[in-house]
């Protein structure tokens, strides 16, 4: 059975592996509430805890390039 979430909120969701220090600097940059946006316009229909996961930790480099945030090398 797939769970789709059609209430993403950054600051509630339990990011695990690599997606934590993204999520981290979203919050930490003051940029929760643009990612919630984004993802919201992104994924209408919501998604699974698992593939915001794996966004956040494999997609950084797009996240932070569409929240303006400067990626670090």
């Amino acid at each position: 059975m797939i769970v789709t979430n059609n209430n993403v909120s950054l600051r509630d969701f339990k990011a695990w592996s690599g997606a934590k220090s993204t999520k981290d600097r979203i919050i930490e940059e003051d940029k929760a509430e643009e990612f919630d946006s984004l993802i919201e316009e992104l994924f209408p229909t919501g998604l699974t805890e698992t593939d915001l996961n794996d966004l956040l930790w494999f997609d950084e480099d797009w996240i932070f390039e569409s929240l303006g945030l400067e990626i670090e090398a």
